[in-house]
């Protein structure tokens, strides 16, 4: 049988373009598997677009659910030497601070003269010696083990400092071959340091210091001592220059000595605004997600549904989300006299969902009414209130078995299906196609034959007829 390189040569018939056609035919079998493929894809890119929507807005709604916004306070100071802010619970009013004494940090040297940082200091003879740190603050002193070998300046104050316990070591050049080690503790007399070591007296006699007495080898480049002042002619010490209870809720940060500085703390409803703001921001920002998503162009009557649609047209899920992110808005569950949103000045468009807020009317809110706005906004944290609601909401639909993620979960599983539906109907057309190809072949040879014998028989009677 002659075999052609291409099929129609032997039949002079239009094979190729025939199998061309009818794979083109076969192949359409796969097209509604694309779409579906497509939309599925679309989908799962749609729902993660939401989930990043919604994982947003969430960190705003985070911010705004905290009563705290709502019992801030700023202070102000007389004096730029007393540097003064607050937290939630400070009293707003006015105080009358002196202060007649900073806090000091403890500073010890040694004495004796070294020449080197390298130089091994201890008893070379000795395997491990403990240097022994106690302080009145420290229930447990400190304890600073050193090996053999591990005595010189360097060693002492690497293993001071990689103790991490609030005293400092560090190196100081008097001159040429003539250095001293300087520990300095925290300030105020609960940290002054008693120093002792054991197992090894010939660094005992480098390091020992005994501060009720003020007495050892080491000497005391500063004393240690508490910060004194008054508030409202009330005595205060402290171990720190910063004083974070007296009054409660409002922190001083001790520079110099002051006489009569005056502090008045006032109530701030900035951050509250602020997070309010940011709020209706991010809800605003969730809308539009949930209006892409949802889009949907109008076609004529016939017309197949526009490529443009949202992803999430018509989806459950997301309508669910909707619906549960914005039922808080008529029913905050709080007793809080206002009972809308609207009665703070923050109103929703009917057309576009979105909203807005009237500034003065939430100034208002916020001066005269802040319990009852902080009622309703916030709630008791656990149930009622907006923000608390809207929390409950958003962090069951952003489980990882919330609603998202188990709709990811079946898309997923819808597409791995549809890839064996489609390497099932792929084989499928191979096959058809293989077969086409196989009787194309076939009929191509036939005909080639028939040909060849139609010329054969034609010139024999040509011959006949001419003899």
């Amino acid at each position: 049988m002659p075999s052609f390189t291409s099929l129609g040569v032997g039949s002079n018939l239009p094979l190729d373009t025939l199998l061309t056609n009818l794979t083109t035919a076969e192949k359409k079998r796969l097209t509604p598997i694309t779409q579906q493929q497509s939309a599925n894809t679309s989908r799962l890119t749609a729902y993660g677009t939401l989930k990043s929507a919604l994982e947003k807005f969430q960190t705003a709604n985070t911010a705004l659910n905290n009563a705290d916004l709502f019992k801030s306070t700023t202070a102000t100071s007389s004096t730029e030497d007393l540097k003064v802010s607050t937290t939630a619970g400070a009293a707003p009013g006015k105080y009358t601070v002196s202060v007649t004494q900073l806090a000091q940090a403890q500073s010890l040297s040694t004495t004796a003269k070294i020449t080197s940082t390298k130089e091994q200091l201890g008893d070379t003879s000795v395997d491990e010696r403990t240097i022994t740190i106690s302080q009145p603050g420290r229930k447990e002193p400190l304890e600073i083990k050193l090996g053999k070998g591990e005595t010189s300046l360097e060693d002492i104050r690497d293993a001071i400092n990689d103790a991490d316990s609030g005293i400092s070591a560090s190196l100081v050049k008097v001159k040429e071959d003539d250095y001293q080690l300087v520990l300095t503790a925290e300030s105020g007399t609960e940290s002054e340091m008693t120093i002792s070591v054991s197992n090894d007296a010939k660094l005992s006699d480098l390091l020992s210091y005994d501060s009720k007495a003020g007495s050892g080898k080491m000497k005391q480049l500063v004393g240690a001592q508490n910060a004194q002042l008054t508030v409202n002619g009330i005595d205060i010490e402290r171990q720190s220059n910063t004083v974070t209870d007296a009054p409660q809720g409002i922190t001083l940060q001790l520079t110099k000595e002051v006489k009569d500085a005056s502090i008045t703390v006032t109530k701030s409803d900035e951050k509250a605004t602020t997070a309010i703001k940011a709020w209706v921001e991010a809800y605003n920002s969730l809308v539009d997600t949930f209006g892409t998503l949802t889009k949907y162009k109008e076609v004529e009557p016939g017309e197949a549904a526009s490529a443009d649609n949202g992803a999430l047209l018509g989806d459950s899920v997301l309508r669910t989300i909707q619906n549960g992110i914005r039922a808080p808005f008529a029913n905050s569950g709080s007793e809080s006299p206002f009972k809308t949103m609207s009665e703070i000045g923050i109103t929703q468009d009917g057309g576009t969902g979105k909203l807005k807020i009237d500034e003065e009317k939430l100034a208002k809110a916020l001066k005269d009414n802040t319990a009852a706005t902080r009622e309703l906004l916030v709630g008791d944290g656990k149930e009622t209130g907006i923000t608390t609601k809207i929390a409950t909401e958003v962090k069951s639909y952003l489980a990882d078995d919330g609603i998202i993620d188990n709709a990811q979960d079946n898309i997923n599983a819808n597409l791995k299906l549809l890839t064996k539906q489609y390497l099932t109907v792929s084989n499928s057309i191979d096959e058809v196609v293989a077969r086409y190809k196989a009787q194309f072949t076939q009929l191509d040879s036939m005909m080639s034959k028939l040909n060849s014998t139609s010329t054969y028989l034609g010139q024999q009677f040509s011959a006949m007829n001419n003899s």
